[in-house]
């Protein structure tokens, strides 16, 4: 097996959509516990701009993205588990899924079953086994919670309020404008809040009868964070999982303890599927949800891979709804 060259995005310095460059890169061939994969689709997620912008740094020169679905086209000598022409799906470092080929840690991978094509596994592992964990491992919610789903109508958003409502959970999303209103109800909410032109706090108090949410799920970040705090009931449960609007500023501890003894967590998915075992087992349980269509996972947008830039300024300017993938 040899070295081949194909294009992919790249970047050489930290910024705005301007730096991602559509250029020739080599990949090699694949190491012992390695598959070299030939991309069939590429998910888009806030986490790509993060890496984009600095915000998490990378090693520059660098391939941003880290979801996708692709075809085994090589494999190292020392995995067992995949062959050559296997559908596979990842979700996790390294970064680097948007090219057409590339390298992957095989244990990082995951083969995608019948029923569920490139697009939909390419657009919902990593916003898809985010909700898993979300709702079955973080906080565990069971039937006669209550949940507010911040940012109901994006990609987490709309899986996590199917997955909740599943549950037998109340699930109360907010959107940013009043046409994601009815998606937001499509995909799980029973209340939803227009973040925008309704004093959303007031309004989770009037549906809860002043008693608030068990669990408050906030991937927005610095522009809901602290009102999230005041919508959760006393031994409530903050998770903070985003930064959408970007970081949460540092704040004072005690105030979760004057808004009712709150408990606050920041998770990521590279925690929760550190071992073989948890991704197995995380990726199993969110094919089943989606192959039983208790979930349905819909890519509301598709981009040539190279025009990647454009994808990421509909993304942060929030034009964007459900899933977005990149066709290499």
């Amino acid at each position: 097996m040899s070295t081949i060259t194909c294009k992919a995005i790249r970047i050489h310095e930290h910024g705005g959509p301007e730096v991602m460059r559509w250029e020739d890169v080599e990949v090699a061939a694949p190491g012992p516990n390695e598959l070299r994969l030939k991309a069939t689709a590429v998910g888009l997620n806030f986490i790509d701009t993060y890496h984009r912008t600095g915000m998490y740094k990378v090693a520059l020169p660098s391939v941003i993205g880290r979801e996708g679905a692709g075809i085994v086209e090589a494999v190292g000598s020392a995995v067992t588990e995949f062959t050559v022409g296997d559908r596979v799906a990842y979700a996790s470092s390294p970064i680097g899924a948007y090219a057409q080929f590339r390298l992957m840690p095989a244990e990082r991978c995951v083969k995608i079953p019948e029923g569920v094509t490139d697009q939909q596994a390419a657009s919902m592992m990593l916003k898809g086994m985010t909700a898993q964990y979300l709702l079955r491992r973080t906080y565990r919610v069971k039937p006669g919670d209550t949940i507010l789903n911040q940012a109901a109508a994006g990609g987490v958003g709309q899986i996590l309020g199917q997955w909740a409502k599943h549950l037998g959970a109340t699930v109360i999303g907010t959107v940013g404008s009043d046409d994601k209103v009815a998606l937001a109800k499509a995909n799980g909410c029973d209340h939803v809040i227009n973040y925008r032109s309704e004093d959303w706090v007031k309004r989770v108090l009037e549906i809860t009868n002043g008693k608030k949410c068990q669990v408050v799920y906030d991937g927005v970040g610095n522009d809901t964070f602290l009102k999230s705090l005041d919508c959760i009931a006393p031994l409530g449960l903050m998770v903070s999982f985003g930064a959408a609007s970007g970081p949460v500023a540092p704040f004072y501890t005690g105030e979760l303890a004057a808004k009712g003894s709150l408990y606050l967590t920041r998770p990521t998915l590279d925690t929760y599927t550190a071992t073989r075992a948890d991704l197995v087992n995380t990726a199993g349980e969110l094919f089943d949800v989606v192959a039983k269509g208790i979930v349905k996972v819909t890519v509301n947008q598709t981009y040539p891979l190279q025009d990647a830039a454009q994808a990421h300024r509909y993304l942060e300017s929030r034009k964007t709804t459900g899933s977005t993938v990149f066709l290499p």
